[in-house]
């Protein structure tokens, strides 16, 4: 089997998860500190790609977490706290999607009444 050509250009910039912002980029588009970014790395709520020459790299995905994270520190809430609720609000955001992924692939009859058990 032939190796798969590399991804255009184009289809990178449409790509939520592709590594394109250095860090002090990163920090600018967020309003935020590179201090800041490193901070949530630590605390574990995003982990950037490294490039070849050990950059951090962030994805426009990470960046709305961050963004969030400093909504909500930039309104008093500690940092760890803040990254414990933004993981609680993605993993309730996935949940509710797939919940409703579901809910398609249901017949009706097999459905539950909205509210009901």
């Amino acid at each position: 089997m032939p190796p798969e050509p590399p991804p255009r250009t184009a289809d990178r910039l449409d790509d939520d998860d592709y590594p394109a912002y250095t860090m002090g980029r990163a920090a600018e588009m967020i309003g935020a500190t590179p201090g800041f970014l490193r901070a949530i790395g630590e605390a574990r709520l995003i982990t950037p790609l490294r490039s070849e020459g050990g950059h951090r790299r962030y994805s426009r995905y990470q960046l709305r977490i961050a963004a969030r994270a400093r909504e909500l520190v930039d309104s008093g809430t500690p940092i760890e706290a803040a990254c414990r609720i933004v993981i609680l609000e993605d993993q309730l955001e996935e949940a509710r999607r797939l919940n409703e992924e579901m809910r398609g692939r249901l017949p009706a009859g097999e459905r539950r009444a909205e509210g009901g058990s």
